[in-house]
């Protein structure tokens, strides 16, 4: 039997409040953490800011003052959650050092979401999100060793490689063709919803990471780089939200939120290495049960529905962060020179595609094109960190 959050209790919300000492968590251990518990406390911390934000939207078109008022309790107890969350980051990790490891979660977050994700057109939309984040992580990669003068290596751990993806250069597309169809939530998978969920999530994190960091930098290559990858995070966040059905009450977003929360909660449980972020991620399930149970009550006094009508039975197989090497080469052997063309994907660039590169270009060389042509000056070659064998387009122009 699966775990159902529907069928357990968890900790009552007025019990929920932690007191300063109880927030002061131990951050991990930046040299010799493993790689993927910084990539779950990364991922944590996306949907606990997206948990916060959506709350504040519904409250905003709230007019019920009690209601109001139990929101702002659940998003307390969900701002302590993301404190909690983001603070197990240790603080000798540079910007730069946290920016990488986004870029791990995104690439390998992303890829397990497309391999698991049921519906075909959905999961396209994950290969093609992740094809762009593996060249972000490459491009980073490049100018860490520019400026820190370490690799990449000692941060992803050969756990993911560091080598190009589809060029950054080729992810500035115009604003309408970043728009895909949504899911039916009358007919999708329930799986399918806390996919896109997560993955919007993530993303939107990793834009608001870059829209505030980057210009912390003094190097002008590395605020460039910033301002150009955030910008396409942006288009990203475009991409993954507009497959969430808007069809979907306040209501029942709300239930989906407090679901997904359960459903990450309980799989970085299960896989976790680290005793004591373990524990935390075992504290945060059971408050979110709690949460859940309120959000299926507002669902049944609000929309008249039980729950059991849009959530999965049970939980899915636990979402897993793991090596996809082999998939990822797959992938840039495959669609690596797919574009958006509305609300669908072509492999020629179109007008439109043209018209945008002319415009955010302008004729000249990108900073995510800089970067390398700077590595190379500076150090004779490029950084890249492959496991497998040459990358598996230079493999193909090989044989």
């Amino acid at each position: 039997m699966g775990f159902n959050p529907l069928e357990h209790g968890g900790i009552p919300l007025e019990r929920q409040i932690r007191s300063w000492r109880e927030l002061n968590v131990a951050p991990i251990d930046a040299d010799h953490c493993d790689p993927y518990t910084r990539c779950r406390i990364i991922t944590m911390n996306g949907i606990e800011v997206e948990a916060i934000l959506f709350n504040h939207h519904l409250a905003r078109h709230c007019s019920d003052l009690d209601l109001k008022r139990q929101l702002a309790q659940v998003r307390y107890t969900e701002a302590q959650q993301q404190k909690a969350v983001n603070w197990l980051l240790p603080g000798v990790s540079s910007v730069l050092e946290t920016t990488i490891a986004y870029e791990q979660v995104a690439v390998d977050l992303t890829a397990w979401v497309a391999r698991m994700e049921p519906d075909p057109y959905l999961a396209q939309a994950y290969r093609f999100g992740v094809l762009e984040d593996f060249d972000h992580l490459y491009r980073y990669a490049n100018l860490f060793e520019m400026i820190e003068h370490r690799k990449a290596e000692s941060i992803v751990d050969g756990l993911t490689e560091v080598m190009p993806g589809r060029p950054t250069t080729r992810h500035h597309r115009h604003p309408v063709d970043n728009v895909r169809e949504s899911y039916d939530r009358r007919a999708a998978n329930p799986l399918s919803k806390l996919h896109a969920l997560t993955i919007m999530a993530a993303e939107q994190q990793t834009m608001n990471f870059y829209m505030n960091t980057g210009p912390t930098y003094v190097e002008p290559i590395a605020r460039q780089l910033y301002q150009e990858i955030g910008l396409i995070e942006e288009e990203h966040v475009t991409h993954y939200e507009s497959l969430v059905d808007p069809g979907e009450s306040w209501w029942e977003m709300l239930v989906n939120h407090e679901y997904n929360e359960c459903y990450l909660y309980h799989s970085f449980m299960e896989q976790e290495s680290d005793p004591k972020v373990k524990a935390i991620w075992e504290l945060h399930l059971n408050m979110e049960l709690e949460h859940l149970r309120l959000a299926c009550d507002l669902l049944r006094a609000k929309d008249g529905r039980e729950p059991q009508e849009i959530l999965a039975p049970e939980l899915p197989n636990v979402l897993t962060f793991e090596p996809n090497k082999t998939y990822l080469r797959d992938l840039i052997a495959d669609e690596l020179d797919l574009t958006t063309l509305g609300t669908g994907y072509v492999r020629e660039a179109h007008e439109r595609f043209q018209q945008m590169q002319e415009a955010f270009l302008g004729g000249e060389s990108a900073p995510s094109d800089q970067v390398i042509d700077m590595h190379r000056d500076m150090l004779g070659r490029e950084y890249r960190m492959e496991t497998e064998g040459p990358h598996p387009v230079a493999a193909m122009r090989e044989r």
